[in-house]
């Protein structure tokens, strides 16, 4: 049985496994060079200390995928919005595990403060990734095309959003972080 769990330490070397894949072989980042596990587990101090979630499905005591929202950008402006993140081991695809760990973290997120959810897509063609989003509610905003170079040609980014809670029908509570 498949546990959605809070990540921890000792999930690093799991996490910078399954993220080294994606960056290896996909599309859906545009980070060229894996990063480290002492990068990743920098990334997720960062995401942690300001009190967000990073989450990850575990089973058969392994970890099959993880996701996890920081601030769509640094400044403290953008504190109630954030964009989500969602990995899975490649044998963990396709079994609605990512709908499983999006709508969690999507849960997460408002008890924590965050009004919208941002998603930034990787590569228009990464039709797994948009059908996701969409099923969770996300509406499409925009396509950036041809702004990123991965693997020999441009690539797009697809742009969607998801309002939580009251969305911007109020002004939010001050943020923990």
């Amino acid at each position: 049985m498949t546990l959605i769990r809070p990540s921890r330490a000792d999930d690093v070397p799991a996490i910078t496994a399954i993220y080294a894949h994606h960056v290896l072989h996909g599309t859906g980042t545009f980070e060229t060079e894996p990063p480290s596990a002492a990068d990743m587990a920098a990334r997720r101090g960062e995401v942690l200390a300001r009190r967000l979630p990073w989450l990850v499905a575990e089973d058969a005591g392994g970890v099959l995928g993880f996701a996890y929202c920081n601030w769509f950008k640094p400044r403290a402006a953008y504190r109630f919005s954030a964009e989500d993140l969602v990995y899975l081991h490649p044998a963990a695809q396709r079994r609605g595990l990512g709908r499983v760990l999006l709508a969690e973290l999507a849960h997460q997120a408002e008890g924590t403060g965050v009004r919208k959810l941002i998603a930034v897509i990787g590569d228009s063609a990464n039709t797994g990734s948009i059908a996701l989003h969409r099923a969770l509610g996300f509406a499409p905003v925009g396509t950036i095309a041809a702004c990123g170079w991965k693997f020999g040609r441009w690539l797009d980014i697809v742009l969607m959003e998801k309002a939580l809670g009251a969305g911007s029908g109020s002004a939010p509570r001050e943020a923990t972080a």
